[in-house]
């Protein structure tokens, strides 16, 4: 004899729901700032981006911006879970710019985050102790400069469906105040859903254990 078990599906466990599900960074870049010593120059900024062709795009526009300058130092951190950064000397001694500019994403706790400091040379060394000072407080007033705001990781998932079940799937959306991201509605309909991570298997089980409609991890 059966009972109820043999009838219920078994629960598919998607998502790491133990990862921190909010990280911090920039929504727009702050005014430039300035930091003097010793006669040179150091102007920082800084640039929300997310992929390595922005990052690209903004070390271009400052190159022009500051054509006649001696360095164009940078770091950047893109990602959430899976972090991916570089940091840059662009012709310091090794390790005296891009490394201390780095060091202050890091402290900052930031991502998504690009920082430029630009160095006019005034005459007079500073040595390596003195380049490490001048680039992580350029990096450091950069920073403070900035609006810096908590964002959620979010996750997306895609909703498979008949027509007729357009009004079920619509109902759970709204309910749970989910974001549509892209939709294509036929006779056989998609719906790409963004989750908030640690609301993500919920949501996901909600769906699944709805007749006729099927949803799946969405990979973008």
């Amino acid at each position: 004899m059966k009972t109820l078990l043999h009838f219920l599906k078994p629960k598919r466990v998607y998502f790491n729901l133990e990862e921190k599900d909010t990280y911090k960074t920039i929504n727009k870049p702050p005014e430039p700032v300035l930091f003097k010593d010793k006669n040179s120059k150091f102007f920082g900024y800084a640039f929300p981006v997310l992929n390595e062709d922005a990052i690209k795009a903004h070390l271009e526009s400052i190159k022009k911006e500051h054509h006649s300058a001696r360095h164009w130092c940078y770091a950047y951190q893109i990602g959430t879970e899976t972090i991916s950064y570089r940091a840059n000397d662009d012709g310091e001694p090794s390790n005296s710019a891009g490394m201390p500019i780095y060091g202050q994403i890091q402290s900052f706790e930031v991502t998504n985050i690009l920082i430029v400091v630009v160095r006019y040379f005034g005459g007079v060394k500073l040595g390596v102790g003195g380049l490490i000072n001048a680039y992580k407080t350029a990096a450091q007033m950069t920073l403070e400069a900035s609006k810096i705001v908590k964002k959620t990781v979010n996750v997306h998932c895609k909703i498979a469906f008949g027509y007729k079940n357009m009004n079920t799937v619509m109902r759970v959306i709204k309910e749970h105040r989910l974001k549509i991201i892209d939709q294509k509605m036929e006779m056989d309909c998609e719906i790409t859903i963004s989750v908030r991570k640690k609301d993500s298997q919920k949501i996901f089980d909600i769906f699944e254990n709805l007749f006729e409609i099927e949803i799946k991890p969405f990979e973008k």
